[in-house]
């Protein structure tokens, strides 16, 4: 209360309404960031799911309950009848080989999953932004300078720091990984050429129903009996955990810009940590952690230097 006479000064309704408006973006950035984080933990767990799966039948049959769940959850929300017109792409070409793409990579890492740690798989396909960087200059005309090339060779010595290919115990699945983030970054750079000519719903059905088809023409030369009920729910909740994860990034996408989401996806390494440790009782070695560590921060300078130069900056 104001004591020598005069009138506190009140903010006017045109301050109050500014103010608002920057919260409430706060607020949208943290929904965001919050999805983001939960979409990645449904990932994690995906993986988890495909590594025990593993171990009761072929990866390829992970491969398939994976996708086949997911398209039919995934139909249930985005179908004709809901969303007329949803299965129709302008780009039929891009979309079938972005689909195989994610199909080839989802392969190889379920069946290098049989014999990595979890936090070793993460760490490798934490270079996926490093590859990206390279590629999108011959695909996107997006060409990066010396300071973020220096990021990606330093991000990927962090990969040689997880894999130690010098010391005589390089797993062949290691390489494998690796040749999964090189096919999982050309489906990104594929996915930026599809925004603004497909939407996300007809994007997210022919993402899953590429690998749904091969899939089950493979799998009954492979099929192996669900021996129990949690084989069965297992098989069931790897595809909700791809298609609720999935939906949970596009939602995510739609409260904050992608530059503030991305530096998030490192996040992913704490939940894969520790379903390793609860479910496998894998307990990450300390090149593996030392790696990643090098990985991430070389990530987040190159999403810095990025950020920087879409300002306008050099």
């Amino acid at each position: 209360m104001a004591t020598d006479g005069k009138r506190a000064p009140q903010p006017d309704a045109g301050e109050e309404g500014a103010a608002e408006v920057p919260a409430a973006a706060a607020r949208a950035r943290l929904k965001g960031i919050g999805l983001m984080c939960a979409a990645l933990a449904c990932f994690a767990c995906l993986d988890a799911l495909a590594k025990w799966l593993g171990t009761h039948m072929d990866p390829m049959q992970v491969v398939w309950a994976r996708y086949t769940a997911a398209l039919c959850m995934i139909l249930i929300i985005f179908n004709p009848l809901r969303h007329p017109g949803v299965f129709v792409t302008r780009r039929p070409w891009i979309q079938a080989i972005r689909s195989a793409l994610l199909f080839g990579s989802t392969a190889v890492n379920f069946i290098a999953l049989q014999y990595l740690q979890l936090d070793q798989t993460v760490a490798i396909m934490f270079a996926t932004p490093f590859i990206v960087a390279i590629l999108s200059g011959p695909f996107l005309g997006e060409w990066i300078g010396l300071r973020r090339w220096i990021a990606v060779v330093v991000g990927f010595l962090g990969v040689l720091v997880v894999t130690q290919p010098w010391s005589g115990s390089l797993h062949w699945a290691m390489l494998l990984t690796f040749a999964g983030t090189c096919v999982y970054a050309l489906y990104n750079i594929l996915t930026r050429m599809l925004a603004g000519h497909d939407s996300a719903a007809t994007t997210s059905i022919y993402s899953v129903a590429f690998g749904a088809a091969v899939a089950t023409v493979i799998v009954p030369f492979i099929w192996t009996a669900p021996t129990s009920l949690a084989v069965v729910l297992a098989m069931i909740a790897i595809g909700a955990f791809g298609a609720f994860g999935h939906w949970l990034l596009i939602v995510a996408h739609g409260y904050a810009a992608p530059g503030i989401l991305a530096p998030f996806i490192y996040t992913q390494i704490v939940w894969m940590t520790a379903l390793g440790w609860l479910v496998f009782a894998q307990v990450p070695a300390a090149n593996t952690l030392a790696g990643a560590a090098i990985v991430i921060a070389s990530g987040l300078y190159l999403l810095y230097r990025e950020r920087v130069v879409a300002r306008g900056g050099r």
